[in-house]
């Protein structure tokens, strides 16, 4: 509610209250008043009036009665006027209305009614008091007599009347009144109300006029100075808002200027970055290719006469290479995962293979410091699973090689089990315990930095880059699992780590082998192996006893340690399998070439620890169930089919020396080869044929090898599973990845290497070539990575322009097919060199590329060291930097092409 109307109401409400009150106190007391005078005229007239009347009728005088009652009836308000006698007769009626006869009253009685007052006195009796009547006057009757109250009322309803409209004239004058001294009291209060709304919305110009009351001149005057106030907060925060514009725009040049700074500094960070990538991807090769030469060398170098000491030296080399090639390919691995471009591949996973092939990679390391290596995969983990093969096996290789690496006795573990399972999802976990040095809490911290080990010695002792272990932690989160590590000083480490995978496809793990119950004597006395052998055993439905046991059995399963080859434990162990009816299987914790042989005499087989699930599974068989005949598995061995049923292959190549060379590589009874030189021919010979394997060359004209394969794919079931394997003198791991991904199997680098074409073989064929006995001595943890036969690292101008000793060697021994091929390149070269010029001149890279890498192909099968180095490099080059700063290298090639074209006359010599 308002001021003004709270004023109107304190200025009008409570006099009109206060009248109204007092109109009806009025109205009241005038009305009693009226009454009781009326009463009493009533009452005084009867009283006057009733000795007359008694007289009259004693007196029998009717005229006289006649004029008393009318002399009664003119009285103002009398309605009716009636006489009666004592017998109740009526002796006279004058008025309106007869009055209804009712008794004689004993005394005089006034009866009060709504519209009408009745008086009734008895005539003859003393009235208005109870004294008796005069002696000897008898009752004479009574008399009645009626008065309306209407006058009453009327003179009560003019007083009310006359009452409200006083009061609705004192109302209005004084509401005039109280709307003058509201609105002299309120108007301030608006103005100045009115002012603070203007204030509020920042009009500050506005100024009251003082008034004479003090308290209004008080509130106008603070009001103004509020406005003035405020008016110079205004021109204050006016001049600083100009100042702090003045200030942010400086600011925002400055930032603007450093936004180009950073700009620069981000564009300049960028083009470090990719040339950090070009420079890793440049060094990797630049670093392989030698390191390749040297070992190839080695390994020729190991084929001849030299003494004991020479050999040593040549271990410590091939030792050295190996722990470059392992920094180099940490040192890449850490840069793509830094650089956030390592990608995970989502393929089907057989755990126990994956494991088994990991532990075989190290068998050599656990053999020459005759370390128990033991795979546990528990019977819970379901197969297959979804992930990428690549990555879990570098985690695995790098977690058990440390393992290896730091225990000097005793054992090396690896468990996987099944962690959790929820619908398509499993996690499994995945550990690493060893025997070994252990380690502090104070290294535990700083174990997972890059380049960081235990100790500063240990580089030096054990080698490695101290990347190891910071890219399994990263590849581990990548797949999003975690690693942990537990270890106390001097008992031994173990590293577990989580790993989330799909089970699309997952079911439990099926049994590898229903041996109809046979019962199996048991001599093993590392306690986990005779764990996994007694478990396997009864998995696979035999009766493992102990080796002491009097039961008969039918088949010994002996597990020897390097103790066990003593002379006089050798003597042992052979009277023992000599008085064993049944066949034997040795497990022993060595390899071939340092123990000695024991003689089965009632058959067997030996297996060399860490032996995998699936050789153990085969060689079961194999005593146990001569009838089987074994399929064609990846890990098993089997002989070469029979030569009536040769194997197909296929060569796809438009160079036809590189036809020639990989067809008498291959040459085998066994094998029966197709070679054909383009991506056409080889669909026109698809439609009507099918080959067990191909090795596809990727560049070649019209349709190359990746579209070829595609194509092929395409044709039908048969050739959507053949193996197709990718043939080419050069491959970044981008590509590699992209053509595997595009439908090829593998890919084989050219020169092709003997031992990595037999493991192709084997690997998807089934079948041990020939090729298997030219053997190498690379030790086998370095299967993992591509063994090539490059050449020395020397410069150009100190390589041999002609090596006949390496060409015979890459042409499978045959140094006619060398020379041969030797010829055709030479040949060639004028072709080569026409063509190289015309497209560099022309800045046509994709052409060039073309070229040169067709030079670096037919240069990997020929004793040409110079030329092969040169073009390499070149290929390289155009591959990670384009056109840019190639000029020299091709100066140089032309240089070398021109050496070699002057040594043809050399190949004519027999």
């Amino acid at each position: 509610m308002s001021l003004n109307t709270r004023l109107l109401f304190a200025l009008l409400g409570f006099p009109l209250l206060v009248y109204a009150l007092m109109s009806v106190l009025l109205v009241i007391q005038s009305d009693t008043k009226a009454r009781a005078v009326q009463q009493e005229r009533l009452e005084s007239a009867g009283e006057l009036l009733a000795p007359s009347f008694a007289d009259a009728i004693t007196e029998g005088d009717a005229q006289r009665l006649e004029i008393l009652a009318r002399q009664l009836l003119s009285m103002r308000g009398l309605r009716t006027v009636a006489l009666f006698n004592p017998q109740g007769e009526r002796l006279l009626l004058l008025g309106k209305s007869a009055p209804t006869t009712l008794d004689a009253p004993a005394a005089s009685q006034l009866i009060m009614e709504e519209e009408a007052w009745r008086l009734r006195l008895p005539l003859g009796v003393t009235q208005l008091n109870t004294s008796p009547v005069r002696a000897g006057d008898g009752s004479a009757g009574w008399l009645d007599i009626e008065m309306g109250t209407r006058t009453l009322t009327l003179e009560r309803y003019k007083l009310i009347a006359s009452l409200s409209l006083g009061g609705m004239l004192l109302g209005l004058l004084m509401f005039l009144v109280a709307f003058a001294i509201s609105r002299y009291a309120t108007r301030p209060i608006e103005e100045a109300n009115q002012a603070l709304y203007r204030l509020s919305r920042g009009d500050y110009r506005l100024r009251l006029v003082p008034t004479n009351a003090s308290e209004l001149h008080h509130l106008t005057s603070h009001i103004n100075a509020l406005a003035e106030h405020f008016q110079q907060a205004q021109r204050d925060m006016q001049t600083q808002i100009e100042q702090a514009t003045s200030e942010l725009q400086e600011s925002m040049e400055t930032i603007e200027e450093q936004n180009i700074k950073l700009d620069l500094a981000h564009r300049s960070a960028l083009r470090a970055n990719a040339v950090k990538s070009e420079f890793l991807a440049n060094m990797s090769h630049e670093i392989r290719t030698p390191l390749n030469g040297i070992i190839g060398f080695c390994r020729l170098l190991g084929r001849s006469s030299l003494d004991t000491r020479q050999q040593e030296w040549l271990q410590h080399v091939h030792r050295a290479c190996d722990n470059l090639l392992m920094l180099v390919n940490d040192v890449l691995d850490f840069s793509k995962l830094e650089a956030n471009r390592l990608t995970l591949e989502e393929a089907d996973i057989d755990i126990v293979s994956l494991v088994d092939e990991v532990v075989g990679l190290h068998a050599p390391e656990a053999q020459r410091k005759q370390l128990h290596l033991v795979a546990m995969v528990y019977d819970d983990v379901p197969t297959p699973l979804c992930g990428d093969p690549l990555r879990i096996h570098q985690v695995l290789n790098n977690l058990i090689g440390n393992a290896l690496k730091f225990t000097h006795e005793g054992e090396v573990i690896v468990r996987v089990m099944l962690d959790n399972q929820e619908g398509q999802h499993v996690v499994l976990n995945l550990s690493v315990s060893d025997t070994g040095i252990g380690l502090s809490d104070a290294h535990q911290e700083a174990l997972f930095s890059a380049f960081s080990q235990a100790e500063p010695s240990h580089s030096r002792q054990f080698g490695g880059s101290g990347l190891g272990l910071t890219i399994c932690r990263q590849l581990i989160e990548r797949m999003g699992g975690e690693i942990e590590v537990e270890s106390e000083l001097g008992k031994g480490t173990t590293f577990s780590f989580t790993l989330p995978m799909l089970a699309n496809r997952a079911i439990e793990r099926p049994t590898e082998i229903s041996l109809a119950n046979p019962t199996i004597r048991l001599y093993e006395t590392h306690a986990p192996t005779r764990h996994v052998l007694e478990h396997l055993l009864q998995r696979w439905e035999a009766q493992p006893i102990a080796f002491d046991d009097a039961e008969s059995a039918q088949l010994l399963i002996l597990g020897l340690e390097h103790s066990d080859y003593t002379p006089e434990r050798h003597r042992h162990w052979q009277r023992v399998i000599d008085e064993m009816p049944y066949p034997v299987l040795i497990l022993a914790n060595g390899n071939s070439f340092d123990l000695p042989p024991l003689r089965l005499t009632q058959g067997g087989e030996t297996l060399y620890k860490p032996f995998s699930r699936a050789q153990l599974v085969a060689t079961l068989k194999q005593l146990l169930l001569p009838a089987f005949l074994p399929h064609k598995t990846s890990g098993s061995l089997v002989a070469l089919p029979n030569p009536s049923q040769p194997l197909k292959l296929l060569i796809v190549d438009d160079n036809a020396p590189n036809r020639e060379l990989l067809k008498n590589m291959l040459e085998d009874p066994s094998l029966h080869i197709t070679a054909l030189e383009s991506g056409h021919q080889a669909l026109e010979f698809a439609r009507t044929s099918n080959v067990d394997m191909v090795l596809m060359d990727i560049r070649m004209p019209g349709m190359d090898g990746v579209q070829t394969t595609q194509a092929l794919r395409r044709l039908s079931g048969t050739w959507a599973r053949c193996p197709i394997i990718a043939v080419t003198a050069h491959v970044l791991s981008s590509e590699r990845q992209k053509w595997l991904s595009e439908g090829l199997d593998d890919v084989l680098i050219k020169p092709i290497d003997e031992v990595k074409l037999h493991q192709l073989l084997h690997r998807f064929l089934g079948v041990t070539h020939r090729l298997a006995d030219s053997g190498s001595t690379q030790p086998s943890h370095n299967r993992s990575q591509p063994v090539t036969e490059a050449f020395s690292p020397a410069a150009p101008a100190t390589l041999p322009v002609i090596d006949l000793e390496i060409g015979a060697r890459l042409a499978g021994g045959k140094e006619y097919l060398a020379r041969e091929q030797l010829k055709r390149l030479i040949d060639s070269l004028d072709e080569s060199e026409q063509h190289m010029r015309a497209a560099f001149a022309q800045q046509n890279l994709q052409t060039l590329l073309d070229w040169v890498h067709g030079l670096n192909g037919a240069s990997r099968y020929c004793g040409a060291p110079e030329l092969a180095l040169l073009v390499e490099t070149l290929e390289t080059r155009l591959r990670t930097s384009g056109l840019d700063h190639v000029e020299g290298l091709l100066e140089d090639l032309y240089q070398a092409m021109a050496r070699l074209r002057a040594h043809r006359s050399l190949l004519q010599r027999p």
